[in-house]
């Protein structure tokens, strides 16, 4: 698995390589461009020396506030989303060994299982668990039964709506023009 999210080559192979990374960008995505929020877990490595369950949650509350508002910053909202990674972290040391991918592959778990895990996990409401079961099924090599359905609208093939789709720089502005006209929209029904 190669994911090309960031546009930065290091930031992808650890998005790529490390569970615990995916899940942490995916968390950070909210409020800010997707290549900032998964770019993210790459700055936290540096910035902290770890990208481990354990160390992050143990890791001293306001270090890591500080870590997240170092130039560049980490998130927009450095305060409330240290705390919410930290929370997340927290979750899969003591709910999942500190094995992030165990969210998607302990007992061989269909796609209704997954997205009820993701959504139990802290900062993970409906959208975000249904978007990250369908960048896990589409670019992971998550397989469990239903995962398509689970994660519907994004599962469905070639919908082009999230993150999950995004595997050049083409299918980011097919992204980011679907986003565009969902939000037009959305405005349009609200006037």
């Amino acid at each position: 698995m190669a994911l090309h999210i960031t546009g930065d080559a290091d930031a992808d192979a650890l998005l790529s390589n490390d569970p615990l990374a995916l899940l942490i960008g995916m968390l950070l995505d909210q409020q800010v461009a997707m290549e900032t929020a998964f770019a993210g877990p790459e700055k936290i490595r540096q910035r902290t020396g770890s990208v481990s369950a354990t160390a992050i949650a143990d890791y001293d509350p306001e270090a890591f506030v500080d870590a997240f508002r170092q130039t560049p910053a980490v998130h927009r909202y450095p305060g409330s989303m240290a705390e919410r990674v930290q929370k997340l972290c927290r979750e899969v040391a003591d709910a999942w060994g500190g094995d992030a991918a165990a969210i998607w592959t302990s007992g061989d778990p269909s796609g209704s299982e997954v997205l009820a895990r993701l959504k139990r996990l802290p900062g993970f409401g409906e959208q975000k668990a249904k978007i990250f079961l369908a960048l896990l099924g589409k670019q992971v090599g998550f397989a469990g039964a239903g995962w398509r359905e689970a994660a519907a609208p994004y599962g469905e093939d070639g919908s082009f709506l999230s993150v999950a789709d995004i595997t050049s720089p083409e299918s980011l502005a097919r992204v980011r023009e679907n986003k565009k006209a969902m939000k037009a929209a959305a405005k349009a029904r609200k006037a």
